[in-house]
């Protein structure tokens, strides 16, 4: 038998009604072993398939030998099977349950020592497992074949037998990876949850360390490529661009920007254009290799495209997506990232097309982006006990996308200039990523190849010419590729100007890297040593660790300011599992404001790690903490999985902000909030929004909040013609201080640029905690969207000062697009971003779907088109 590993399992879980239908009526009615058989040391449910059924009958099983280990004949009519099962209660077990299912079995000997897992010379080089059950219902469901498409799919792991590979390897076709429902591997999925323990964890934690010692470097090509298409649909062939070496690579990274600039893909993130590039991409794909699609990753024109050798896609293994919008409000996804990780043999790989802020004044903004992706980029792991993977935590890392970077300092004629001297040394002194990246500002410990082409940007789109519109955009190489890790060496980085539909010309890299590949021998010898190791530490001590601290304070918290303290964990002698968990009656293991990172993980002996504990205040928490219902105190309980609990106390103090607080509150707020007294911020703010003036404050309250009035009137002195207004976010520490201008009274002026004003008036209206329309109202507004009357009867119904917010707030936008030829608003946009922060859907509603979304877009967009006043 030519397969790489075989274990025997007859699990006591049911599985679906799908799997009892594909099984025959004799094993229906039969107890039954599972055969599974594995392409490495199986040592979680992911490395094993299924590979048979067998009844058990009172002549199944033949006891051969009578040793340390236990040799028997498994038969039946169509197998004979001769296997030795190692010493241990896995082998127990499995022998009582086999007795309990079959009466007239008697086994006539009690397994004795040893630990080794070893096989007969009949089962050629095979590994036979000792995790060993029996049941009397079929198993867990089994999947079907695995496409490429599906989430987190589990694809084989490092190293098959030839003989396996042989004979499971898929036929992947061309046709197959047109259609965009590649089947990667033809491995099965055997459990719906992977169970992992403690020693999972142990064995997994060691062979990381001692990989080294199983695995040696083989090189593998990967062709990199990213293209700002501006919109454009694929009117011209993508040969020039992707086939453009004479050897096919191994793997293809194909990245593109601006897929759709139009508004339906940018608030509803819907685009046709996905399928058409993804076609063009794969009809353009080098003639002399066949290639499966591994996956696809699209935010809004952002999109990512992973392919492979189709014979090298069994050793593509834990692939998974995920997205980060940097645009405004940090959510928007016109602007942010993309990324696909994924093991390729035993090399963690991630590969991210981003999207930076446009803009030759916005480097810091560019800065910003990369940052927040970096951050906000977090991959789940198939062991739940491990904490979420960034992108920093791979091997090797590929970065590449419009990264929007500009020459600076040099006049359009000088940089023109230079360019046709092909003085491109020169030239890189200027480019801002160049600049940022020595000052260690952005992208630390990332590569870039030397620049031997022009400018990728900007040019007229259909030719070669510079830009010559009435901007004339300075040229510059805004479409780049970086990397990080070891054993990388970048062969060629070079621009493609044969391709002439957008107004950037694509840019690609052609990498040699070494990847880790799993000697099969070397790595069971490393597992064995483990192995045996391991159960010399069963019986060992409780574990326990050291903290270097247990108590907390974090001064003088503001709105959406991170705060950050660390402390370590020390292990002791016994490898442990943390994790912080939850106090009885409570759902987390903290509060809403707070988390701890990394929650849970795992140490080996005299391991350390370090914590964060991170405090910060957002729309959801920051209401309850100004009225002093709330305050920073909690309580962390960190567990050791067999060992005792760690208790960790965290304080803090809250400096009220008007971010947070009811419209009709701050109506009442003639001082900044943060110089009034605590008990008055807890009055006003838990003062119910019906209660009539005159009950609450012998002074009148003001028609609007002052601190609203502040943005909108910077807004409206200052940009009404600012280009992209509401589109492009500002920079976070400018928010900061327009935020401490507000709280604080500091009202002369707001400090920081148009576009971060505009980001902290939205943020004002999405934090407060009753939406300007208030929520009683949500589902007559969607009904009342194409009747611009019952709509005004509706806003006139709302609470005055809610009331007069709405009028406010329509009369600055209608006055912002009296200016559409400067600031390029128009009505759909406006309405498509104020539509879901001044009509939100009441708590616990469904998420709102497309139609949901455009409706409230048409509701605001009556009020933008109408200038009637209210009744």
């Amino acid at each position: 038998m030519g397969w790489g590993g075989v274990g025997w399992g007859l699990p006591v879980t049911c599985g679906d009604a799908r799997t009892e239908e594909a099984l025959p009526p004799c094993l229906l009615r039969a107890c039954r072993i599972y055969v599974y058989t594995h392409r490495r040391m199986a040592i979680t449910a992911e490395d094993v398939w299924l590979e048979k059924v067998i009844p058990i009958t009172e002549e199944l099983f033949l006891p051969m030998s009578l040793g340390s280990d236990v040799t028997i004949q498994i038969s039946s009519a169509d197998d004979r099977l001769m296997v030795r099962l190692p010493f241990g209660s896995h082998t127990r077990t499995f022998l009582q349950e086999v007795s309990r299912c079959s009466s007239e079995f008697l086994w006539l000997c009690e397994p004795s020592a040893t630990l080794r897992a070893r096989c007969l010379p009949a089962l050629g080089c095979c590994w036979v497992g000792c995790a060993l059950s029996v049941g009397c219902r079929p198993p867990p469901p089994v999947g079907s074949v695995l496409p490429a498409d599906a989430k987190s799919p589990r694809l084989p792991a490092p190293f098959p037998s030839p003989s396996l590979q042989n004979k499971l390897k898929p036929e992947v076709t061309t046709e197959m990876v047109r259609s965009s429902n590649i089947m990667v591997s033809n491995k099965t999925s055997i459990l719906s949850e992977p169970k992992f323990g403690l020693r999972d964890t142990i064995v997994k934690s060691q062979l990381v360390q001692m990989e080294d010692s199983y695995t040696h470097i083989q090189s593998f090509r990967f062709f990199v490529g990213t293209y700002n298409v501006n919109g454009q649909s694929p009117r011209e062939s993508l040969q020039p661009w992707l086939r453009c070496d004479a050897e096919p690579p191994d793997i293809y990274c194909v990245g593109f920007q601006e897929l759709d600039l139009s508004k339906e893909a940018f608030f509803f993130n819907d685009t046709p254009k996905e399928e058409e590039w993804f076609k063009a991409v794969t009809d353009s794909l080098h003639p002399d290799a066949k290639y499966a699609k591994v996956k696809l990753v699209r935010l809004v024109g952002i999109m990512l495209l992973l392919y492979v050798k189709a014979d090298l896609a069994l050793n593509i293994s834990e692939v998974e997506i995920e997205t980060v919008g940097t645009g405004i409000m940090g959510r928007m996804g016109n602007k942010g990232g993309v990324a696909i990780r994924f093991k390729f043999h035993n090399t963690s790989v991630c590969i991210v097309n981003s999207h930076l802020a446009a803009h030759m004044e916005e480097y810091e903004r560019r800065n910003q982006d990369f940052k927040d992706i970096c951050s906000r980029m977090q991959f789940c792991q198939s062991d739940p006990n491990l904490p979420p993977l960034t992108i920093g935590k791979h091997d090797v890392i590929l970065w590449l996308g419009d990264l929007n970077y500009r020459l600076e300092d040099l006049d359009v004629a000088k940089v023109k200039q230079l360019v046709d001297e092909k003085a491109f040394l020169e030239l890189c002194q200027y480019d801002q990523l160049k600049r940022q990246m020595n000052a260690n500002a952005v992208f630390e410990g990332f590569t870039e190849g030397e620049i031997s082409f022009q400018p990728t940007y900007k040019y007229d789109a259909g030719c070669d010419d510079w830009d010559t519109s009435e901007k004339c955009r300075v040229p510059a190489w805004c479409d780049r590729i970086l990397w990080k890790g070891q054993n990388i060496a970048q062969l060629s980085y070079r621009s493609h100007m044969a391709l002439k539909i957008s107004d950037h010309k694509p840019v690609s890299s052609l990498f040699d890297i070494g990847v880790k590949v799993v000697d099969e021998d070397l790595y069971r010898k490393a597992f064995e040593e483990i192995v045996r190791s391991l159960d010399k530490l069963e019986n060992a001590n409780i574990p326990s660790v050291t903290l270097s601290q247990r108590e907390f304070h974090f001064e003088d918290v503001k709105y959406m300011q991170l705060q950050v303290e660390k402390f370590t964990i020390r292990n002791g002698q016994v490898p442990c599992q943390f994790e912080f968990i939850s106090k009885p009656d409570e759902e987390t293991y903290c509060k809403e404001w707070l988390i701890a990172n990394p929650s849970k993980g795992f140490l080996l002996s005299d391991a350390e790690i370090t914590i964060e504990l991170e405090v910060f205040v957002n729309k959801s928490t920051a209401t309850h903490l100004n009225s002093g219902e709330e305050k920073l105190e909690d309580i962390l309980v960190l567990h050791l999985n067999r060992g005792k609990d760690y208790f960790l106390s965290v304080t803090g103090n809250y400096l009220p902000s008007c971010f947070g607080s009811p419209i009709h509150t701050l109506c009442y707020m003639r001082e900044p909030i943060q110089d009034m007294p605590a008990e008055s911020i807890r009055k006003l703010t838990l003062m119910p929004l019906e209660m009539t003036d005159d009950a609450v404050q012998a002074e009148k309250p003001m028609d609007i909040p002052k601190e609203l009035w502040m943005m909108v009137d910077h807004l409206y002195r200052s940009a009404s013609q600012q280009e992209d207004l509401f589109q492009q976010p500002g920079l976070r520490s400018e928010f900061e201080q327009i935020r401490d201008c507000l709280d604080k009274g500091m009202h002369d002026t707001l400090l920081g640029s148009n576009h971060s004003v505009a980001e902290a008036l939205l943020l004002f209206l999405e934090s407060l905690p009753e939406p300007v329309i208030c929520y009683r109202f949500y589902s007559s507004c969607l009904e009342s969207a194409s009747n611009y009357s019952l709509s005004s009867q509706i806003i006139s119904n709302l609470p005055g000062c809610h009331k007069n917010v709405f009028e406010y707030l329509m009369a600055f936008l209608r006055e912002l697009l009296k200016n559409s030829g400067k600031n390029h608003l128009d009505v759909n946009i406006l309405a498509s971003v104020f539509g879901g922060l001044l009509l939100r859907p009441p708590p616990g509603h469904p998420t709102p779907d497309i139609t949901e979304k455009r409706k409230a877009q048409q509701f605001i967009r009556q009020f933008l088109l109408r200038e009637d006043n209210l009744p």
